[in-house]
C-alpha cells in the first residue's frame, strides 16, 4: 500500500497503511508521552482537545490513525500509553468510520486491559477530566452500538455470524456493568463524596485533581463510572436501580460532572429521562428546565467544541421531553421564562393537543417520546440456530408500550384538573354531570389523580406531583390550588441582564 505524503494528504486522505506513521503523528505521540509522563494536564489537554483533532481533520478524515504498534517505537513501547492510544484509536474509528465486527470485539478487549490496569495495576498519571469522561461514555456507547449491531441478524454473514458465535463475551452486559461498577468500588468515590459532605475532602474543589504528586485516573473514572452505570441502566430500562447507583452524587450543587459539558448534559438527560419513567414529574421538569438553560446561555461558547452537534441535539431531546412532563403534569412554575418561551416556539401546538384525550394526542405523545427517548437496547445474545430476524427495535418498543399505556391511564386526568382549577369547592354529582360519568366512576378518576400525582423518591418516601390538592368530605369536593410563590428578585434580574445586553449592543453601533 501507498504511505502518506503529509503535505498531500493535507486536502484527503490517500491509501491507508497501517504501519506508516506520518511525521506530524511522530511529533504529536512523543509529545504527548512526554506531556504525560510529567503530568502535564494542561498541556495534555490541549493535545487531546486541539491537536488530535486537528490531525484528524487534516489527515485522517476517512481511514484511521496508524496503530498503537506502529506508534510504539516512538513511545518506549509504554504499554499503558499504547492502551490509551489504543481507546483513541477505537473511538475515531466509531466517530468517523464504519467499524469492522473484529474492530468491535478488539475494542472490548482494549478496554478490558486498559481497565485492568487501572483497577489492578498502579497508574501514576494524571489525566484531563474530559478525557477520562469520553473514556466512560465512549465505552457505554461502544456497548450500546454492539447491542444495536448483534441484534440486526437478517442480513449478517456466515463471517459475521460465526465472529459472534466466537466472541459471545464481548460487550456482555454482565462484563459492562461490573467493570463500571469495579470502578466505583475500588477507586472509593463513594466514601470520598461522603467525607467531602463532611469537609474532609476537598474533591470537587480541586476538580478531583490530586496535586500532592498522585493520580486521578481511578478516583475520575470511578466518579464518571456511577454517571456510565445510569446511562446503561437507563437503556436497559431499569430507571429506579440507575438513580440509585447516582446517589452519591448531590445534583442540587455544583459538582465535578458540571466541568465537562458532555458529562453535565448526558448527567442531567438520563437523570431526567429516569424520573419522567418513574412518574417523578416534578423532578424531571427541575433537572431538563436547569440544563437548557445552562445549554441557552452557554452554547455559543462550545460552538468549536467537537461535542457540539451532541450538544444540540440532547438540548433538542430535552425540550421534546420537557413538553412531555408538562403536558402530564403542568408545573410551568417549575420552568424558568426563557427556557418557557423556547418551549413554545418549538412545541406549542403539540402540547395544546396533548391535553385532549383523543387518539391525536396519542400520536404526539408517540412522536415526542420517540424522539427523545435513548436509544433502547437488548443486552441477551442472540440465538443464531433460528431462523435470522432483527429485534433491535424491541426494546424500543417495549419501552414505548408501556410509557403510552401511563399516557392512557392520565388521559382523563387534564379534563378533571381542568374543572378542580376553577371551584374551590363542588359537588360530586355535579362534577360528575360535568365529566359527563357516573358518580362511581367519578370516584375511581378522583383516587386515579391522587395515585398518578404521587409517586416515591429513592427512600421510598411519597413525593407529589400536584400543583391542585383536593380532598372529598361526604359528597363535595374540596380544592386547594397551591399559590406559585412570587419571585421578584429573578424578574429584576432577568430585566438588568437584558439592559445590560441592550447597551452592549448599542456600544458596537457605529454612528456616522
Amino acid at each position: 500500500m501507498a504511505a502518506y505524503d503529509a503535505d498531500s494528504s493535507a486536502g484527503g486522505d490517500l491509501a491507508y497503511d497501517p504501519n506508516f506513521v506520518p511525521d506530524s503523528v511522530k511529533t504529536f505521540v512523543v509529545h504527548l508521552y512526554r506531556q504525560i509522563r510529567e503530568k502535564n494536564v494542561y498541556e495534555i489537554h490541549q493535545m487531546y482537545e486541539g491537536s488530535f483533532n486537528r490531525l484528524t481533520d487534516r489527515m485522517f478524515r476517512e481511514s484511521p490513525w496508524p496503530t498503537a504498534e506502529a506508534v510504539a517505537p516512538y513511545v518506549d513501547g509504554d504499554h499503558v500509553f499504547c492502551l490509551l492510544y489504543r481507546e483513541m484509536w477505537f473511538r475515531h474509528v466509531y466517530a468517523r468510520l464504519t467499524p469492522t465486527p473484529k474492530q468491535r470485539v478488539e475494542s472490548w478487549d482494549n478496554y478490558c486491559s486498559l481497565f485492568g490496569v487501572v483497577l489492578h495495576g498502579v497508574v501514576n498519571m494524571q489525566l484531563p477530566n474530559q478525557w477520562l469522561w469520553d473514556m466512560v461514555d465512549e465505552f457505554v456507547y461502544q456497548f450500546q452500538s454492539y447491542c444495536q449491531y448483534r441484534a440486526k441478524l437478517k442480513n449478517k454473514t456466515e463471517e459475521e455470524l460465526q465472529l459472534l458465535r466466537h466472541f459471545d463475551q464481548a460487550w456482555n452486559v454482565y462484563g459492562v456493568l461490573n467493570y463500571l461498577q469495579a470502578l466505583v468500588e475500588k477507586s472509593n468515590i463513594i466514601q470520598i463524596l461522603e467525607r467531602e459532605k463532611e469537609g474532609l475532602e476537598q474533591f470537587t474543589a480541586l476538580d478531583g485533581y490530586d496535586y500532592q504528586g498522585g493520580s486521578n485516573v481511578l478516583k475520575m473514572l470511578g466518579y464518571y463510572s456511577m454517571i456510565g452505570l445510569l446511562r446503561v441502566h437507563c437503556l436497559l430500562g431499569d430507571y429506579r436501580t440507575g438513580l440509585k447507583c447516582m446517589a452519591p452524587i448531590d445534583l442540587s450543587q455544583q459538582g465535578v460532572y458540571t466541568n465537562v459539558i458532555g458529562s453535565n448534559i448526558s448527567t442531567i438527560y438520563h437523570y431526567g429521562f429516569a424520573n419522567l419513567m418513574l412518574r417523578r414529574y416534578g423532578d424531571a421538569i427541575r433537572e431538563f428546565n436547569k440544563m437548557l438553560l445552562y445549554i441557552l446561555k452557554y452554547k455559543q461558547y462550545h460552538q468549536k467544541s467537537p461535542q457540539y452537534d451532541q450538544i444540540l441535539k440532547k438540548n433538542e431531546q430535552m425540550y421534546a421531553l420537557l413538553a412531555v412532563c408538562l403536558s402530564l403534569c403542568p408545573q410551568q412554575k417549575l420552568v424558568d421564562e426563557n427556557v418557557s418561551t423556547q418551549l413554545k416556539e418549538k412545541y406549542n401546538d403539540k402540547m395544546t393537543k396533548m391535553q385532549r384525550y383523543d387518539d391525536e394526542a396519542s400520536t404526539v405523545y408517540d412522536e415526542l417520546f420517540s424522539y427523545g427517548c435513548p436509544k433502547f437496547i437488548t443486552p441477551s445474545a442472540p440465538v443464531l440456530d433460528e431462523p435470522l430476524t432483527n429485534y433491535n427495535q424491541e426494546a424500543y418498543r417495549l419501552q414505548l408500550k408501556m410509557f403510552l399505556f401511563e399516557v392512557k391511564q392520565q388521559q382523563l386526568l387534564a379534563g378533571i384538573r381542568s374543572f378542580l382549577k376553577i371551584y374551590s369547592t363542588i359537588t360530586v354529582t355535579k362534577l360528575a354531570q360535568f365529566m359527563d360519568v357516573d358518580e362511581a366512576t367519578l370516584r375511581t378518576i378522583l383516587m386515579t389523580y391522587k395515585h398518578k400525582m404521587h409517586s416515591t423518591d429513592n427512600d421510598g418516601k411519597i413525593i407529589s406531583n400536584a400543583d391542585i390538592y383536593f380532598y372529598v368530605d361526604d359528597d363535595t369536593v374540596h380544592v386547594v390550588e397551591a399559590k406559585p410563590t412570587k419571585r421578584f428578585g429573578d424578574y429584576f434580574l432577568r430585566q438588568i441582564l437584558k439592559f445590560e445586553e441592550m447597551n452592549s449592543e448599542l456600544e458596537k453601533v457605529q454612528l456616522d
